[in-house]
């Protein structure tokens, strides 16, 4: 770790003077709670010269949520989503996955906004520079090439390991974004384009995010039809403090002894966080051990089996596997 670089701190008192900042330092970069952008500031992976601090912002900050809706600020804490009881009741999957982040000092000053816009990592990038530079800067920093797959020709496949946004995929979530040209909302899926399999992605680990110049999120907003149920979980190597290895968010909605809706993504394995296609034909019979294994076939055609991190790449891709199956038979058995 390097001590940190001169920067000025912005600090608007509302979003308005927030979007004002950003045109007038179009190079900026957003601080919620700084548990991502500081670690990168001091592992010499980037150096910005201005910080705009967005934890002022009350506007940012509101949670709302009910029987069929939630509406959640950027700059909500990890710890207020955790703790909020509409969300705990109605979108379990989005506190609890609020709730297993990092540790509880990290989870007070984390954000959602920082969550879901969480950089991209692998085992050559999220590391010391002088580790960097002895190995060889990859792609995603100042190399040529990605040492994950070399033979990428030019595509990064760092992965993105963000906890929320899985869980907020569920819910055929929208996100609200603001900048210099305005505001517009699009569905939380369409924020990330880094590659996923079959899906004609353009983006990668590198590029991955579809934000515009200066543009920002200002909230995340869901539904979820009555009777829905949800819950997330995660494998890692350490009980905190440690991105996951794996991490699934599954909803399930059963009538009677059939299976109505099921909805599953996937995070810590591909570049983009990851919704299940195809889960909408496991539904509308019994649930049975073929559904188990036809969401297994779902798993193992879309999740990578990328070596990103320490763990094998077809070892996180099996745990997916594993933790979507326990957590479909765990909601099939609540939701009777």
């Amino acid at each position: 770790m390097e001590a940190l670089h001169d920067f000025e701190l912005l600090r608007p008192a509302s979003l308005s003077d927030l979007i004002a900042a950003r045109r007038k330092a179009p190079e900026a970069r957003l601080i919620g709670g700084g548990t991502d952008i500081l670690v990168n500031i001091r592992r010499g992976i980037e150096a910005p010269r201005v910080l705009i601090d967005t934890g002022g912002i009350a506007e940012l900050r509101a949670i709302k949520a009910n029987a069929g809706s939630f509406e959640i600020g950027a700059s909500a804490t990890l710890s207020e989503i955790a703790a909020h009881p509409g969300l705990a009741r109605h979108f379990t999957a989005i506190a609890q996955a609020a709730g297993s982040i990092a540790g509880p000092t990290h989870r007070n000053m984390g954000t959602l906004g920082g969550n879901l816009c969480l950089d991209t990592r692998c085992i050559f990038y999220n590391q010391s520079e002088w580790w960097r530079s002895a190995n060889h800067d990859c792609l995603k920093t100042t190399g040529e090439i990605c040492h994950v797959a070399p033979k990428s020709k030019g595509v990064c496949f760092a992965t993105f390991a963000g906890d929320l946004a899985p869980a907020a995929l569920l819910f055929e979530a929208e996100i609200d974004l603001a900048g210099p040209k305005g505001r517009r909302t699009i569905p939380l899926d369409d924020l990330y384009i880094g590659y996923a399999k079959k899906d004609g992605s353009t983006g990668d680990g590198k590029s991955y995010l579809s934000l515009r110049p200066s543009e920002m999120v200002v909230a995340l907003r869901g539904k979820k039809p009555a009777g829905l149920v949800s819950a997330y979980d995660k494998l890692r190597i350490r009980r905190s403090i440690e991105y996951p290895v794996a991490g699934v968010a599954v909803a399930l909605g059963r009538s009677g002894d059939k299976l109505a809706d099921l909805r599953v993504a996937v995070t810590g394995t591909n570049p983009r966080p990851v919704l299940l296609a195809g889960t909408d034909e496991l539904c509308g019979g019994a649930f049975t051990d073929e559904v188990l294994t036809g969401l297994g076939d779902l798993v193992r055609d879309q999740i990578m089996a990328m070596k990103t991190t320490f763990t094998p790449g077809m070892y996180r891709r099996r745990m997916a596997g594993v933790l979507a199956r326990r957590l479909v038979q765990k909601l099939w058995a609540e939701a009777g």
